[in-house]
C-alpha cells in the first residue's frame, strides 16, 4: 500500500445525490477533508464502525491516487497514477445536527475507518474512465451505480480546485463525491466495492 498523506472528499458532486439529501446543487467544488486515521483498505476483514451514535450511510466514490505534485497548468491526466472505489462514510444524524449549527463535518465525516478503500489499480486516463460504471454491492444486491461523466464538476476541475486551495502531491488522494442511492449499513452487512465487472475490495461491517 502506497502512502496516504492527505484525504480530500468532493460534497454534492452528483445532482441527483443532492437533491436525494435535499441539498442545493453547489455553484463552485465543495471540498472537506479526513484524518488519514479514516483510512482502511478493504481486503475482506472486517472493519468496525461506531454502532452508538445513530445511522450511519455508505456513499460510494470513485477516488484518484495523486502520483506527483500538481501545479497551475498541468492536466489531471499527468497527475493521477491510480483508482480505486471507496466508500465515505457518514454519520448521518451527527452531519445534520452539524449543519442546522454552522458547524464543519469532522465528527460526521472523520472517525476511524470512515474512509474505507478499495485496492488501487493503474489510472486509464479520464476519458477511459466514462466508458465504465463503479458500484457498490451490499450483501449481492447492487445498491449504487455511478459513472463520472455525471460529475457537476469534471476530474480536471476537482484537481485544479483542490491544488489551488490546499495543496496537492504525491500521497493525496481525492473521493471525487457519490451518485444517488445512498443508505444505511447495518451489523453484518457484506460490501464489495466493484469497477466495472472487477470486484476490487469487499469488507464486513461490524457495528461496535
Amino acid at each position: 500500500m502506497r502512502q496516504i498523506r492527505n484525504i480530500y472528499c468532493v460534497g454534492r458532486n452528483y445532482v441527483a445525490h443532492a437533491k436525494e439529501l435535499n441539498n442545493e446543487v453547489p455553484t463552485s467544488p465543495f471540498l472537506f477533508s479526513k484524518p488519514t486515521h479514516a483510512f482502511v483498505e478493504a481486503i475482506g476483514q472486517e472493519i468496525y464502525l461506531p454502532g452508538n451514535r445513530g445511522s450511519i450511510h455508505f456513499e460510494t466514490e470513485l477516488v484518484i491516487y495523486i502520483g506527483r505534485k500538481h501545479e497551475k497548468g498541468i492536466k489531471a491526466d499527468e497527475v493521477i497514477d491510480l483508482m480505486g472505489i471507496g466508500i465515505d462514510f457518514t454519520l448521518r444524524e451527527v452531519q445534520s445536527e452539524l449543519k442546522k449549527k454552522g458547524y464543519p463535518w469532522l465528527l460526521a465525516k472523520g472517525f476511524p475507518h470512515s474512509a474505507v478503500m478499495s485496492k488501487f489499480i493503474e489510472f486509464p486516463g479520464i476519458n477511459e474512465l466514462k466508458d465504465k460504471d463503479f458500484t457498490l454491492i451490499k450483501n449481492g444486491e447492487m445498491v449504487q451505480e455511478g459513472n463520472i461523466k455525471n460529475m457537476i464538476f469534471d476530474m480536471q476541475t476537482i484537481v485544479d480546485f483542490t491544488s489551488e486551495h490546499f495543496g496537492l502531491d504525491e500521497g493525496d488522494i481525492i473521493f471525487t463525491g457519490t451518485p444517488e442511492g445512498v443508505g444505511q449499513v447495518f451489523d453484518g452487512d457484506h460490501l464489495s466495492l466493484k469497477w466495472d465487472n472487477q470486484i476490487l475490495g469487499d469488507c464486513v461491517i461490524k457495528l461496535t
